[in-house]
């Protein structure tokens, strides 16, 4: 199990690297085959954030937290990660071959309600467009994502309102 922990704004220390190595134990145990796991810890504006990337044959596991303390913040988002993966423990079975999920070591969070509801489906043209275009189409019917075809890669690309108040760009690629 291969796991990077970078910091941003922050000296990632040996008792903070081991604390969370120790917590990532947690989520690996469920799982045979995991990627390499990305952890970043940052500090901005007094938070002390920590966003965790599980790679588990071409799902990703993702979770994010946010404290006044960093060790906080690194355990609360571990239970995030195993609240996801009990939830979605049956169709993660379904999804990873066969022996990959542990099953029976996960708790069941599911709540009764194994399905995905769709509750409204929309359908609308789509004009190839370049991205500042689409940036301001967004911003003209106050959306915080816009889904549109780039002229020049003639892909369907999502343009979307970061947190940070910048922009964030998404284009799919086949695996």
């Amino acid at each position: 199990m291969a796991i990077t922990v970078r910091g941003k704004n922050i000296d990632v220390t040996p008792a903070l690297k081991d604390h969370v190595e120790k917590r990532i134990g947690k989520i690996t145990k469920y799982f045979d085959n995991i990627g390499e796991i990305a952890v970043v810890l940052a500090v901005e504006k007094g938070r002390h954030i920590v966003e965790v990337t599980v790679p588990v044959n071409g799902i990703l596991l993702r979770g994010e937290e946010s404290t006044t303390d960093m060790y906080a913040s690194i355990d609360l988002v571990i239970e995030k990660l195993e609240k996801q993966i009990g939830k979605y423990k049956t169709k993660l079975s379904r999804r990873l071959r066969d022996g990959m999920l542990k099953v029976d070591l996960i708790p069941d969070n599911s709540g009764g309600n194994d399905d995905f509801k769709v509750v409204k489906t929309k359908r609308f043209a789509i004009k190839p467009m370049d991205v500042e275009e689409a940036i301001m189409q967004m911003n003209l019917i106050n959306h915080d994502f816009y889904v549109f075809m780039n002229a020049d890669t003639e892909d369907v690309n999502v343009i979307y309102r970061r947190k940070d108040g910048h922009y964030g760009l998404i284009e799919p690629e086949l695996l």
